[in-house]
């Protein structure tokens, strides 16, 4: 499976610090914001990447991301120069895509919390699986409706009076006729091609699949400064805590066993002294005591 990182758009609503970088390379944390999405699909085993974002942001994520290979992935680039929807990104990476299956996630959204997303991927095989979290504002988002059996039987782009509180949240899976799809949706009143439609058409042909996220499963949309600000607050308290961190692709890359410990030990030894190294050599040394024993 591929996967696309979207992550353009004006960053209107984190003005004025979209002047300095793009929102998706504000610091949530200790970390880029881009890492935690891209983490996000390297947990559930995506290898190959494509990034799209604007022109003149397109050199700035590939300064900070490279081509992958330092985390054994493989990361392409390219340019949206105007946004015209989400869905817009299955045009802008049709060759990216090729005959794969894809998902695409929201360079501005943060996940956390238990395997649902690894298994989603593991269990693909057609359609589209597209997911709900309960929110107390779904009016902001798209919103799916589920039938007694908790089949959903209705999707809904900020309606006035939402017919539920499960928000579809910004990580989509597809099969290959995505692309097919995407070329024959007409824009919507504002212009752009709806992700909203294209979930609506697969339910249509009785080939979407919802998952409901948990109680105990964390969705944050960084894409406000107090959002922001919440997101940062968040990963904090759960690092601390657990002693863990969230958004690592160096740790994940190695749990996905794209990268060998002695890859993971001399990549961490490349970087500069800092809490992030500090954190890495020790999950090295962690896990060379479990490979001697």
């Amino acid at each position: 499976m591929k996967g696309i990182i979207l992550a353009g758009g004006a960053g209107s609503r984190l003005f004025p610090l979209t002047l300095v970088a793009s929102k998706q390379l504000q610091p949530v944390y200790d970390k880029p914001m881009v890492y935690y999405p891209l983490t996000t699909l390297l947990e559930g085993g995506v290898r190959e990447f494509c990034l799209i974002s604007t022109p003149q942001d397109l050199p700035r994520f590939r300064q900070l991301l490279g081509d992958g290979r330092q985390w054994g992935l493989a990361i392409e680039y390219r340019e949206q120069a105007k946004p015209e929807g989400i869905a817009q990104a299955f045009l802008i990476a049709e060759s990216f895509i090729g005959g794969d299956a894809v998902t695409l996630i929201l360079g501005d959204n943060i996940f956390y919390g238990g395997d649902i997303f690894q298994r989603a991927f593991a269990d693909f095989k057609s359609g589209a699986t597209i997911f709900g979290y309960h929110v107390h504002d779904p009016e902001r988002y798209g919103v799916v409706q589920f039938d007694e059996q908790g089949r959903a039987i209705s999707i809904e782009e900020k309606p006035k009076q939402p017919k539920s509180n499960y928000a579809v949240p910004g990580l989509y899976i597809y099969d290959n006729s995505i692309v097919a799809l995407t070329k024959a949706m007409k824009p919507s009143p504002r212009g752009e091609l709806e992700i909203t439609d294209v979930n609506v058409e697969y339910l249509r042909r009785g080939h979407l699949r919802v998952v409901r996220l948990n109680r105990g499963f964390a969705w944050l949309d960084a894409g406000t400064s107090s959002s922001l600000h919440e997101a940062s607050a968040y990963v904090q308290t759960i690092e601390k805590r657990q002693g863990i961190k969230i958004g690592c692709p160096e740790e994940a890359s190695f749990r996905r066993g794209f990268l060998t410990l002695d890859q993971l030990e001399a990549l961490t030894a490349r970087m500069p002294r800092c809490e992030y190294r500090e954190y890495l050599e020790k999950e090295v040394i962690a896990e060379a005591r479990l490979v001697v024993s």
